[in-house]
């Protein structure tokens, strides 16, 4: 099978057990028979990491009244954590929120809730292990943290994960070449070049209200068990004729 390429590509080599990003010109002509292929694997792991959020939202008849609540929230929460001794380090805040409710949103409230003005809201994300998830969250909602819920699943190091699925995508790519070439008769030689592109498959989990009302010493904490972790690659190879 004969190919022409015109330019200079910039690609990432396949080594021995590594990829290594380099500048590569391939030179491909008359001379050179080579076969091009392309294919998509995947690998998966069990999260060895947890992304809790949390968070509250809160009313009052007027902006410093719902600060006031608002403030008296976030201090719950935030106590509550570090008496449970979720390092300070693992809390992240992601956002906060004072804003006078539009017409729409004073139609629609409840009635325990006709005289009031303004809302305010808080997020945090707290890592933990997989183990220690449901612990997080159940401190927190107990704190009064009522838009809490949605956990996100990662690897701490997922290098090793996103290098799995591209050996396993080249691992692909090389046996449809091989049965290109055993269906021409001929043999696939070594590899001339070739380019991953490793993708994180995304599963989102909405965020979930929560109501802080079972605050008592034995309510069970919810059972929670993490998630797998998966990482796509696509990789595009040339393998040379012999």
């Amino acid at each position: 099978m004969r190919t022409t390429m015109i330019a200079a590509v910039a690609a990432t080599l396949f080594a021995a057990t590594s990829f290594a990003q380099v500048n590569q010109t391939l030179s491909v002509n008359k001379d050179n028979r080579s076969i091009t292929v392309s294919a998509t694997d995947s690998a998966f792991a069990m999260a060895d990491q947890a992304v809790v959020n949390i968070g509250y939202q809160a009313y009052g008849e007027d902006e410093q009244g719902a600060y006031a609540e608002g403030s008296r929230r976030s201090n719950a929460i935030s106590d509550a954590l570090a008496a449970a001794h979720i390092p300070a380090d693992t809390i992240e805040s992601q956002d906060q929120n004072l804003q006078p409710l539009n017409e729409y949103e004073l139609k629609n409230l409840p009635a325990s809730l006709k005289n009031v003005k303004f809302r305010i809201t808080q997020s945090w994300t707290v890592r933990t292990t997989p183990n220690d998830a449901a612990h997080v969250l159940d401190v927190a909602v107990k704190a009064g943290a009522n838009q809490s819920g949605s956990i996100g699943w990662e690897m701490k190091d997922p290098s090793s994960l996103e290098a799995a699925a591209s050996a396993k995508a080249l691992a692909h790519a090389q046996a449809i070449a091989a049965r290109m070439a055993e269906g021409l008769h001929i043999k696939v030689g070594s590899l001339l070049y070739a380019s991953n592109q490793p993708q994180e498959i995304v599963r989102p989990m909405p965020m979930m209200a929560m109501a802080a009302r079972a605050k008592t010493a034995d309510t069970k904490q919810l059972s929670i068990s993490a998630r797998r972790v998966e990482r796509s690659s696509t990789v595009f190879a040339i393998f040379s004729i012999e």
